[in-house]
C-alpha cells in the first residue's frame, strides 16, 4: 500500500468516525432529493413527458448548488485542523513526501464527495423503473458532477492548507466558488472585449453543457485543468509550511 493510500485510509476513518460527514451526507441527500422531486414535479406538469428535452438540465445545475454548498465543510478540516492541533508536524517526522499527503487527503475527500452524490442515484434510478430515458444526458450530468466535486476539492484543500481556521478555510473556499458562479451572471455588462475571457474561465459556464447532456472535450479539460491549479496551490502551500518547519 502506498503512503497517500495510507494517508487516505487514515482520513476516511477520520471523516466516517465522527458525525460531521454523516450529518453533510444527510443534508446533501435531502437537498438533492428535494430538487430531484421537484423538478421532475414541475416537468411532469408543465414540461410534457418527453425527459430527454430538460429535465436532467434542471436537476443537475441544483445538484450543483447542494455540491458547493457541502464540499467546503468536507475540506475545511482537512490541513487545517492538523495544523491547529500540532499532528501535521508530527506526520513530517514520518517519511512521507508532500504529494503523498496531498493526494491521500485529496482522495479521501473525493471518496467522502463521491459517496454523497452516489445517493442521488435513488431518484433516477426509481424514475427508470416507472418510466424509461435516455442514458446519454444522465451519464453526462454526473461525469460533470464528478468533475465539479474534484474541483471544488481541490479549491477547498488547497484553501485548508493556507490557514489553521477551519472556518476561515470554509469562507474562502465558499468566496473562491460563488466568484467563478457569479462571474458569468450578467455578460451584458462585461463589454464585447472582456466577456469571451470572462465566460472562458467561468467553472460554472462549462459545467452547463454537462448539464444540458453534452459531453464537450473543452469542459473536461478545463475542469481538470482547474483542479490541477488547486492541486498545485495547495501542494505549495503544504511545502512552504514544511520547509519553515511551522504549522
Amino acid at each position: 500500500m502506498t503512503k497517500a493510500a495510507v494517508i487516505c485510509r487514515r482520513e476516511l476513518a477520520a471523516m466516517f468516525g465522527t458525525p460531521l460527514v454523516w450529518v453533510l451526507a444527510t443534508v446533501f441527500a435531502l437537498l438533492t432529493g428535494y430538487f430531484f422531486y421537484s423538478n421532475l414535479t414541475f416537468f411532469v406538469v408543465f414540461g410534457g413527458a418527453d425527459f430527454s428535452s430538460g429535465l436532467w438540465r434542471f436537476v443537475f445545475l441544483d445538484y450543483r448548488l447542494a455540491a458547493m454548498l457541502v464540499v467546503p465543510l468536507v475540506t475545511m478540516r482537512l490541513v487545517a485542523e492538523e495544523r491547529k492541533l500540532g499532528t501535521l508536524e508530527l506526520l513530517w517526522t514520518f517519511p512521507v513526501r508532500d504529494v503523498d499527503v496531498l493526494l491521500g487527503k485529496f482522495a479521501a475527500a473525493v471518496i467522502a464527495y463521491l459517496f454523497m452524490v452516489a445517493t442521488t442515484l435513488v431518484g433516477p434510478l426509481w424514475l427508470g423503473a416507472l418510466h424509461g430515458y435516455a442514458l446519454g444526458p444522465l451519464v453526462a450530468g454526473y461525469t460533470g458532477m464528478v468533475l465539479l466535486g474534484l474541483a471544488f476539492t481541490a479549491c477547498g484543500l488547497a484553501a485548508s492548507a493556507l490557514t489553521e481556521n477551519q472556518v476561515v478555510s470554509a469562507m474562502l473556499t465558499y468566496g473562491v466558488l460563488v466568484f467563478f458562479w457569479f462571474l458569468s451572471w450578467n455578460e451584458a455588462a462585461l463589454g464585447e472585449g472582456i466577456a469571451p475571457v470572462v465566460m472562458a474561465i467561468s467553472m460554472f459556464n462549462h459545467f452547463y453543457g454537462f448539464a444540458q447532456g453534452v459531453l464537450d472535450t473543452r469542459n473536461v479539460v478545463f475542469m481538470l485543468g482547474f483542479t490541477g491549479f488547486f492541486l498545485f496551490v495547495a501542494l505549495r502551500a503544504i511545502g512552504a509550511r514544511a520547509w519553515r518547519g511551522t504549522v
